[in-house]
């Protein structure tokens, strides 16, 4: 697990300037705390910071060369098939000077350029330079585990896993994309492959980008099938989703260096934490985070599941330390991120990081298995469209959700259904961006400036999801609906949040859910086996019959919540007031100043609750201080590491 970032100047003879590979290198530390190395070779150059995970020696060191220094490689991730794949390259004549993953890649390229994706089996994303085409080849896994953005411009390409080390090249400015901001404030993220900043680009899952000769191509390798439907009997399912998903996890215990496991006390955490004990001759090591508000809390179900896997178990308990902990959100996460859970996940990271480096979790067992509340309500939606007279009743829907909403927070039963009437009101796939989106609509237009609304493109703010939903080859609109999770809401929230946080920690996080060999067999089970009447996620508790406690199985789902109501009316009100009502804020010209003061008095006051809301807001405004404003975080580190390198 690591930090990649490189330059490609268009001109061949142009230099790729070291000192900027260096600042570079220097801003993604984090990711990488053991090894820095840079190699410059005219218009190329390539950094790596290095988490030592496979390979601790010096041989491992990147960037990698082959064995006549013509390709090069820096590569970010885990190979989990590299040693099944080490003995066909040898015998066709490869000779290996390490024990490393990254050596295996190279001489897969060498062997078939860039379809040597499609014998990878992890995650990952890398560069090659290819010395005799003249060719930069970037890669990223099929789910979008591991992160790559890029920025071009007429002189040149850069890319990075972070883009603030893109930022620290000179001739890059930091500028607000408005269409990005406006795509973030709907789904509280910033859909691949846009930006949040104005020339930037991420590479989505599943594709590659080749530049040669100043031109690029982005293509899809991957894609994940959801047309071919099994019939096999639910022993059959049961059976077989217990074998693949022990073999997915056995894969991801392969390290050199001390290894856990987030426990949340969830199903799908607690099916890996069981899976891993099956595997290890020691106890697995466990950390849990929980709060002080009960309704929160789940370190009760996590310590259930600790004791009956004799685990060795890490607690903690998280306050609401913004002063600390809000200014390394905004840095870390680079672009806006509004997805609260990033604050108890940073936190069981750091605390993990002091145990282990390596951590496996849960993620994906929702998308895989369907575990999410609107699976059921799109079932339900389903079933009101094809009653007679389904329209009239969406008109007569319409008109009562403008009455006025109450408060409450988002557990209560009026706020809930409130959000599923909102879902009936509108065709299916504009039904579930109700469901998902933070600011749609009609509450989007009463929020921002017309300026800001045509600044931002006038297109269709739903176009992501909408595409994701029109590009499905799924038999059902369930099925569908978790295609378009896998899609949009998977990688560009859940896999960003874990991947940031446990990178700024220098933690290296493995989801065996994310197995993409497991994902294209889970893909094949029928959706009435995933939601059955108003069970979700009903084969995968089938299968772990036994093998987890009761209680667990069958307790409602949290979900990685955060009480961030509570703390946004107490402990962080200050906080808002201070950011969200200062003059900088807003006079960015965004949004209605007077709309901005009304949501943080009702939420104060308990009228209305608009924590999802104010979040979203607050994390947008750090997000600008920290990269946008010349006296931000961005520009202080920029000095700092001008400084460094130049001395």
């Amino acid at each position: 697990m690591c930090g990649i970032s490189g330059k490609l100047c268009f001109d061949p003879a142009r230099r790729a300037e070291r000192d900027v590979l260096e600042r570079m290198n220097a801003v993604l530390a984090h990711r990488g705390p053991d090894d820095a190395g840079i190699h410059c070779d005219g218009p190329i150059g390539l950094a790596h910071r290095r988490l030592s995970i496979i390979d601790l020696s010096p041989a491992a060191h990147q960037p990698m060369s082959n064995e006549g220094g013509t390709v090069w490689i820096v590569f970010n991730g885990e190979i989990y098939n590299f040693q099944t794949l080490r003995p066909e390259l040898l015998s066709r004549g490869h000779r290996f000077r390490s024990n490393s993953d990254t050596e295996v890649i190279l001489h897969l390229y060498e062997e078939h350029g860039t379809d040597c994706l499609r014998f990878l089996r992890g995650m990952f994303a890398f560069a090659i330079w290819d010395g005799p085409r003249r060719q930069l080849f970037l890669a990223r896994d099929r789910l979008g585990k591991k992160p790559l953005c890029y920025q071009q411009d007429a002189h040149a390409l850069r890319f990075a896993s972070e883009a603030k080390a893109i930022l620290q090249d000179p001739e890059v400015q930091a500028n607000p994309d408005p269409a990005g901001v406006s795509q973030y404030l709907t789904f509280g993220y910033v859909p691949s492959p846009g930006s949040a900043f104005l020339g930037f680009r991420r590479l989505p899952p599943g594709h590659f980008l080749t530049c040669r000769d100043g031109r690029i191509d982005v293509v899809r390798y991957w894609r994940l099938r959801r047309d071919r439907k099994e019939q096999r009997s639910e022993e059959d399912w049961c059976s077989e989703i217990l074998v693949r998903l022990e073999e997915a996890v056995r894969l991801r215990m392969i390290s050199d260096v001390p290894i856990g496991a987030f426990l949340s006390g969830g199903i799908d955490s607690s099916a890996v934490v069981a899976m891993m004990s099956r595997v290890s001759s020691a106890p697995v090591k466990t950390f849990a985070i929980g709060f002080d508000e009960p309704e929160y809390d789940e370190l009760r179900y996590a310590r259930q599941v600790a004791q009956q896997f004799g685990t060795d178990h890490h607690e903690l308990v998280v306050r609401p330390d913004a002063a600390a902990i809000l200014p390394k959100l905004a840095w870390h996460y680079d672009e806006p991120f509004g997805d609260s859970s990033a604050v108890p996940t940073f936190c069981v990271s750091e605390m993990t990081s002091r145990h282990v480096a390596v951590a496996l979790n849960g993620d994906a067992g929702d998308e895989n298995f369907a575990g999410y509340d609107r699976y059921v309500a799109n079932l339900l939606a389903a079933r009101f469209d094809r009653l007679p007279g389904a329209r009239v009743a969406r008109n007569a829907i319409r008109f009562l959700l403008h009455l006025p909403p109450q408060s409450g927070s988002r557990t209560t039963i009026f706020t809930r259904a409130r959000r599923f009437l909102e879902g009936l009101a509108e065709e299916p796939g504009r039904r579930y961006a109700r469901w998902l989106c933070h600011f749609h609509g009609e509450r989007k237009t009463e929020l921002c400036t017309p300026a800001f609304l045509a600044a931002s493109g006038g297109v269709d703010e739903l176009a992501a999801l909408l595409t994701a939903y029109r590009q499905s080859d799924a038999p059902d609109f369930g099925d569908t609906t978790l295609g378009v999770d896998a899609a949009l809401y998977l990688p560009d929230d859940l896999l960003v949040k874990v991947d940031i946080a446990s990178m700024a920690n220098s933690l290296e996080a493995r989801s065996p859910f994310l197995d993409h060999q497991f994902m294209e067999f889970v893909a094949t089970i029928p959706f009435e086996f995933k939601v059955r009447g108003y069970t979700k996620k009903y084969i995968l508790k089938r299968a772990l019959q036994g093998l987890l406690p009761e209680g667990i199985l069958h307790r409602p789902k949290k979900g990685f919540a955060v009480p961030i109501g509570r703390w946004l009316r107490h402990e962080l009100k200050d906080l808002v007031h201070d950011t969200l009502l200062n003059p900088r804020c807003l006079g960015r010209g965004y949004f209605h100043k007077e709309k901005v003061r009304r949501m943080v008095d009702e939420h104060v006051r308990g009228i209305t609750g608009w924590h999802y809301h104010l979040w979203t807001l607050l994390m947008l405004e750090l997000w600008h201080r920290t990269y946008i404003d010349g006296d931000g975080e961005l520009s202080r580190r920029r000095r700092l590491s001008a400084a460094a390198v130049s001395h």
